[in-house]
């Protein structure tokens, strides 16, 4: 019951080839593959929706991986010898040589507070409304480096520099009563403290550099790309949220993004092109029309009857010669005389 039958030109019914159908499935589930990697226009409600959940997700899931304090601080301290066994251990000197310039060590707070995340639904808004056709490719390069993130936050708690206990670092955030990071102060409550490994502000920022940089025209454009995730690095360093290691971290997170949308739409999101046509019914072609009489020697009376008449059968080709002349009078048989 539920077999597949089909009629043969003698009338008789017959099962297909199991082999056939084996055949069109691979076409079928390609087909559907090259929809779903095609770039397409996005839709501003869709975008905002997808971007609020997943961060809100993201979020969800960042603070609800255990503390793990004991376990944070130890990766610290490991850390920082590390560093000091590279001879790279400089965070320390920078965070005392900015925090000893009020204005700017809370421009620096402020900072990394807020371009977190402006620049990057800046960047977001630039390519929706300006590069449409690579849109989807640069904020999947965004999302698996958010996501792969959570990993390293599960895997490798760790606590910031001004969060160790005989580290020497300042709190810039609570010294100067300033809004600069959600594991400072009153709002330590609202977010894991101890997810340092990688930094986001890293990852974040590079990607807002990599698209400016590379999709921009203006120099001072590209210019000023390249120089926020440097400006972000003296920054989270200067206020003693991070380990520059933890910039490596988050340097590796941006990579795994890049791999995955360059395997997911087979290019780089800079040679996809920049718009997508919007898809629509396809035009009507226009009905074929003969041409005039003159040009094929039909007189006009019939080519009009023939495209005025519907039913009527096209008559023959008549020749507009003979129409227009009358038909010449037979020779006469001269009487030849005997």
């Amino acid at each position: 019951m539920g077999d597949v039958t089909a009629r043969t030109p003698e009338g008789r019914t017959a099962t297909p080839s199991p082999i056939e159908e084996a055949e069109d499935r691979p076409a079928v589930r390609h087909t559907l593959l090259a929809r779903l990697r095609a770039p397409r226009r996005p839709r501003l409600w869709f975008e905002i929706l997808l971007i609020a959940a997943s961060y809100w997700t993201y979020s969800l899931i960042r603070n609800a991986v255990p503390e793990q304090r004991g376990e944070a601080m130890r990766n610290a301290d490991w850390i920082w010898d590390w560093e000091h066994r590279l001879g790279l251990a400089f965070e320390r000197s920078v965070n005392h040589a900015v925090d000893s310039v009020d204005w700017l060590v809370v421009g620096m707070n402020y900072y990394y507070a807020t371009l977190h995340f402006i620049v990057t639904i800046g960047v977001l808004v630039w390519l929706y409304r300006w590069h449409p056709g690579r849109y989807a490719a640069v904020r999947l390069i965004l999302f698996a480096t958010t996501g792969v993130a959570l990993l390293g936050y599960y895997l490798f708690p760790l606590a910031p520099p001004r969060l160790m206990t005989g580290g020497g670092f300042i709190d810039t955030v609570v010294l100067h009563h300033t809004w600069g990071s959600m594991a400072s102060g009153n709002l330590a409550d609202m977010s894991n403290q101890y997810a340092a490994m990688p930094s986001m502000h890293i990852g974040w920022s590079l990607w807002c550099g990599v698209t400016i940089a590379v999709l921009a025209r203006p120099v001072w454009v590209k210019t000023l790309g390249l120089l926020y995730p440097v400006a972000t690095l003296v920054v989270i360093v200067a206020t003693a949220n991070h380990f520059w290691l933890d910039a490596v971290g988050g340097t590796l997170c941006l990579s795994f993004g890049f791999t995955l949308s360059y395997a997911w739409y087979g290019a780089l999101a800079h040679r996809l092109p920049k718009r997508v046509a919007v898809a629509g019914p396809e035009p009507t072609p226009e009905p074929t029309r003969e041409p005039e009489p003159a040009a094929t020697g039909r007189s006009t009376a019939v080519w009009e009857r023939s495209h005025t008449e519907p039913g009527r059968p096209a008559p023959q080709p008549v020749d507009a010669e003979a129409v227009s002349s009358p038909p010449a009078a037979p020779a006469r048989a001269e009487r030849v005389q005997p």
